[in-house]
């Protein structure tokens, strides 16, 4: 017997809709690539995205079609992230900070027929149109007095596409399963992988993500996603703040430690999210003010993921804002959540050191998600936060497939997807993330965990960044390197990183040797690139 409750689909459509009804005067906030603080509402929003879709449709976008966006987080793009899905079209983030053939390739790969572009990516843009025959139409996401000059053919601007449109769009009724959003890998090992989200994954992942236990996203809360709208959706956020109707903040192109710190004051942020990099640029401009007391502004919670944060930057933005860091982890083929590190009431009584021993994990899977941890073997492997293996992760808004890739099996017999991780899992559920598996240093038949090391030398008062990498050995067949960024105006020793990490590490552990470079590779989403890293010590060889 089947329940009698009303089968309505779950789309984002539903989600527009609602916040045009009930959350229609709130506020969404831009920093504006043209200059100046850019104010409007959701209602405002909703019809500017009814017009939009009027303009796409006029453009011969239909149901299927790919719409691609290389735009920083703005009004614009928040309307591009509504009008694109709920029409039945599918939108593609592409990240400006890839490398040209990579941006090529996805351009070309999702067969996007319309390009909408911030002014301050059209010279990248003038570079490779040549090579991209699919798109037909470019649009610069701004208005008639900003519109730059350029080379590129078909170009129109965004205002006067959308000033003649109606403000009512008659939405279509979608099948729940239809393709919403496209994000591609950052494709570290060879071509971007494409992850096709659905309408019904996108809004489930809006639930799972806003729960208390999760983001804990709110009416109350006013929203700063810094993550960008073109890495994995902000990590969901826009489709967030419009589902709860909380305050949306967006820093636009400015990705200062200056501005990060003037939004958070000057709108009342509640929830900011970044990778470390970001909050490590926060901490340095606040080191430059007068010194005044910092705990006073309206931040509540630090949420960061991207790659995982050190004790000593948790430790850091606590002690100077007040506020609470929560670790997260996921990826493009989770959506990205995976896990959010939330404490338990049962810790409620461990020491400080105990609860940061805690903290730094990167949390337990959201209601939707499981997870295991097996050996190279696939045989599961105990939760005891001890044994360590790949982890696999499973979920309904998890890839099960990439896109126009149907003959590549990324699961396995049980349905669950290799993330590449290596993993602990703790008896509460708390999963670690010990190593990339491509990154684990393997040491005389034992692994050494790059991102602990790195997280301990963090803690080094002079270290400003920190990698690990392993190096061939030809007695243990791996030994870690140690790779130093210092901080400006320091200059510390190999000596002075070894006695620091003396105590705080297995012996074993200990670095074979210790490097300073200047400056450190970034990946396109701002992790350390340790293939750069292995590039540039090909050659090198450990001291005698």
């Amino acid at each position: 017997m089947l329940g009698l409750m009303q089968d309505r689909p779950l789309l984002i459509t539903t989600i527009m809709e609602y916040a045009a009804l009930y959350h229609s005067d709130c506020e969404v906030v831009t920093n504006a690539v043209e200059g100046g603080i850019h104010r409007i509402t959701y209602g405002e929003v909703a019809k500017r995205s009814a017009a939009l879709a009027h303009a796409l449709t006029r453009l011969g976008i239909s149901q299927g079609d790919c719409v691609s966006t290389m735009a920083w987080n703005s009004h614009r793009h928040l309307e591009l992230y509504l009008a694109v899905p709920c029409m039945g079209s599918i939108l593609n983030t592409v990240n400006p900070r890839l490398f040209p053939e990579q941006i090529i390739y996805i351009l070309e790969h999702s067969e996007a027929k319309v390009l909408f572009v911030d002014i301050t990516f059209v010279p990248q843009i003038e570079e490779l149109a040549y090579k991209i025959s699919a798109v037909e139409k470019i649009v610069i996401m701004t208005d008639r007095d900003h519109m730059p000059e350029t080379s590129l053919d078909n170009v129109l601007c965004y205002e006067d596409l959308i000033a003649t449109e109606g403000d009512q769009f008659d939405w279509p009724e979608l099948d729940e399963n239809t393709a919403a959003g496209l994000c591609y890998t950052s494709g570290t090992t060879g071509d971007p992988k494409g992850a096709l989200y659905s309408h019904r994954s996108t809004v489930l992942h809006c639930y799972g993500s806003c729960s208390k236990d999760s983001l804990g996203v709110s009416k109350a809360d006013v929203l700063f996603p810094i993550v960008p709208m073109f890495h994995v959706n902000a990590w969901g956020t826009p489709y967030h703040a419009v589902m709860t109707g909380s305050k949306l903040v967006l820093p636009g192109a400015d990705m200062t430690g200056e501005n990060f710190y003037n939004m958070i004051k000057d709108e009342g942020c509640t929830i900011a999210l970044g990778v470390p990099t970001i909050w490590l640029a926060l901490l340095q401009y606040v080191e430059t003010l007068d010194t005044q007391d910092f705990t006073k502004l309206p931040i509540e919670n630090f949420i960061i993921g991207g790659s995982a944060a050190a004790a000593s930057l948790i430790e850091n933005l606590e002690k100077t804002f007040g506020a609470t860091v929560v670790h997260a982890w996921g990826m493009t083929e989770t959506s990205p959540l995976g896990s959010v590190n939330r404490p338990m009431a049962k810790n409620a009584h461990l020491s400080d050191a105990e609860k940061m021993a805690i903290k730094v994990k990167q949390g337990r899977p959201p209601f939707g998600v499981e997870m295991k941890i097996v050996d190279d073997d696939g045989g599961e492997l105990p939760r005891n936060g001890i044994a360590f293996g790949r982890l696999m992760v499973k979920g309904p808004w998890v890839a099960k497939a990439y896109f126009k890739q149907p003959d590549l099996n990324i699961l396995d017999d049980e349905g669950y997807f290799d993330t590449g991780d290596v993993s602990t899992l703790d008896p509460d559920g708390y999963m670690t993330i010990v190593d990339r598996s491509k990154d684990v240093i393997k040491s005389g038949g034992e692994w050494i965990s790059s991102i602990e090391l790195e997280n301990v030398a963090l803690g080094q008062p002079d270290v400003a960044e920190a990698a690990v990498i392993g190096i061939a050995h030809p007695k243990w067949q791996e030994r870690p390197l140690l790779i130093i960024v210092s901080k400006s105006g320091t200059a510390p020793t190999r000596k002075d990183i070894l006695d620091f990490l003396d105590g705080k590490i297995a012996k074993w552990w200990t670095p074979d040797d210790v490097v300073f470079i200047e400056e450190m590779p970034h990946t396109a989403t701002g992790k350390t690139q340790k293939r750069d890293l292995r590039d540039m010590f090909k050659d090198y060889s450990f001291p005698e």
